[in-house]
């Protein structure tokens, strides 16, 4: 088994539907068009609320403490206003920084009362709009609540509040022999407040679960103001409904979270990682059922990337495996890691593995094994440089959905072809936890940073329509915000469901001050 410099092993379709795509869109524009998502709009449905004002900040103002409040122009907060994208714009004029749960609740009190809308906000690294303003609602970003109050060494509960960046608890648990049980590409800047309202994913889901696993307990502040301690250290607990299930995921429409207890695992002390390029897509889901047999319990993460993107990234970063060590890249490729507890163990379980995998000579080609963290780094700085890489190369049509592993990059071909005979000037790019079924498919305008309404219409609601009839889900952990809000109603759920999930909307928010327009559909089904 070698290095990462040296090889494992070397081995040196789309019809045109331009038409039909135009037909389609003719048919469905009027029932199913997406909503411009580049311009300011006035809130859907909401005509109860009305526009804050400076009075209104004085007031807030004079129910915390000094400096809470920040107004100025939309440009000025602008910071807080446009989403990690810049495709979605806010105008608020009002920022609000509390500092505590209780801060938090008088807020909210004094808005429900004057029928104000507010827009709970982490770290706005949100890709589907959910985290920035529709107009001018007032926002209440979470980020100076962000200490950490406790860490029990002994069961690794951490307790901590909404505002702490991910970063900084990974570093935290990590002086600690913990882990947090949630990584993603943005934690750096994201928030754990907003990681559990939108129930992230991320690379270790499958090792780990996802936040409803994970998390024990939760404060929340209701928008009555009323203070929900749901706060708990118990791994078991079986009293009453388990309410903290319903605002994990909400998107901040029932509470704003600002306080977790988060179960969080040991550091393992055995990390290995493999580099993995494959000639079909057939062979990358031949290699795992491979890695769950071969690897088991040290199976950690399991993550797929195509040519696409890899050509994009690998103008900055070096890809270790290519075709006869050349600058031709295989048409896919995988990231797998294990964790242990045994590193001897561990470095046998993926050395059985890659034998296997390689001894048929139709399943990996080619690949790489990391040689020690270094290497593991480097191999994941690849991985997590998909989404800023494709950020910077034009405007990008980013759709996060779930598909069963059999039909997961059928879809992906399916869109291929159906944008690519009347828009040659696009590209589309995928990756995604092909473990559990996440794809990360993505479509983007190599040098043009603006919204081309015609590729939107190509895409919506063609890919939800496609992947519901394939029985997946059209928001994997991205979440809806007012990305897919619509699409909820009339694809995602049915209708006694929605009727149910408004109902519950409406016991803890009558007013719908609670970040409106979001999450759920605002126009009848």
């Amino acid at each position: 088994i070698a290095s990462m410099a040296v090889p494992l092993i070397s081995r040196s379709i789309i019809g045109n539907e331009a038409r039909m795509a135009r037909r389609y869109f003719r048919r469905n524009q009027y029932e199913y068009a997406p909503r411009t998502r580049s311009a300011s709009s006035l809130l859907p449905n909401n005509t109860d609320l009305r526009s804050p004002t400076m009075e209104d900040a004085t007031n807030l103002q004079s129910l915390l403490d000094t400096g809470s409040v920040v107004t100025g122009s939309p440009d000025e907060l602008s910071k807080y206003n446009i989403d990690w994208k810049r495709e979605y714009h806010g105008r608020s004029r009002i920022l609000i920084r509390p500092k505590s749960t209780e801060e938090v609740s008088r807020v909210l009190s004094y808005c429900n009362r004057e029928r104000i809308g507010v827009v709970p906000q982490a770290g706005n690294t949100g890709l589907v709009g959910g985290s920035v303003p529709i107009d001018d609602e007032i926002i209440v970003s979470v980020e100076s609540m962000n200490t950490i109050h406790d860490f029990d060494e002994t069961s690794g509960i951490l307790t901590c509040e909404a505002g702490c960046v991910l970063q900084d608890l990974h570093a935290y648990a990590e002086e600690r022999n913990h882990l947090i049980p949630i990584d993603l590409g943005a934690k750096g800047t994201c928030m754990i407040g907003g990681n559990v309202s939108t129930n992230a994913g991320g690379q270790y889901y499958y090792r780990f679960g996802s936040l409803h696993a994970n998390v024990l307990g939760l404060e929340v502040a209701l928008a009555d103001g009323t203070c929900l301690d749901l706060c708990s250290t118990n791994r078991k607990d079986n009293t009453g409904y388990d309410m903290k299930h319903l605002f994990i995921g909400a998107e901040g429409t029932l509470g704003i979270i600002t306080k977790i207890n988060l179960s969080c695992p040991r550091l393992p002390s055995s990390r290995n990682a493999a580099f993995l390029a494959l000639d079909t897509f057939d062979a990358v889901r031949r290699t795992l059922t491979m890695a769950k047999d071969e690897l088991g319990e040290c199976l950690a993460a399991f993550e797929f990337m195509d040519r696409a993107i890899l050509e994009l990234v690998g103008k900055q970063h070096r890809i270790p495996v290519s075709v006869d060590g050349g600058s031709e890249l295989y048409p896919f490729y995988l990231l797998v890691e294990t964790q242990g507890s045994n590193g001897g163990h561990d470095s046998e379980k993926m050395a059985t593995f890659l034998e296997r995998t390689m001894e048929s000579g139709d399943v990996v080609v080619d690949g790489v094994l990391s040689q020690d963290m270094k290497q593991v780094q480097e191999m994941w700085n690849i991985r997590e440089a998909c989404n800023p890489t494709l950020k910077d190369t034009g405007h990008n049509y980013k759709y996060d959905i779930s598909i069963p592993i059999s039909q997961y990059y059928e879809i992906a071909d399916e869109m291929k072809a159906r944008l690519a005979a009347s828009r040659p000037d696009i590209l589309c790019v995928n990756w995604g936890h092909v473990i559990d079924g996440n794809l990360h498919f993505n479509v983007t305008t190599p040098g043009v940073f603006e919204e081309d309404p015609e590729i939107l219409y190509l895409i919506e609601p063609y890919l939800f329509e496609s992947v519901v009839r394939k029985r997946g889900s059209i928001s994997a952990e991205h979440g809806l915000g007012r990305c897919k809000n619509e699409y909820l109603g009339s694809l995602a759920k049915n209708e006694a469901a929605v009727s149910k999930m408004k109902a519950l909307k409406n016991v803890f928010d009558p007013n719908g001050i609670l970040n409106p327009g979001k999450f759920l559909p605002t126009r009848s089904t």
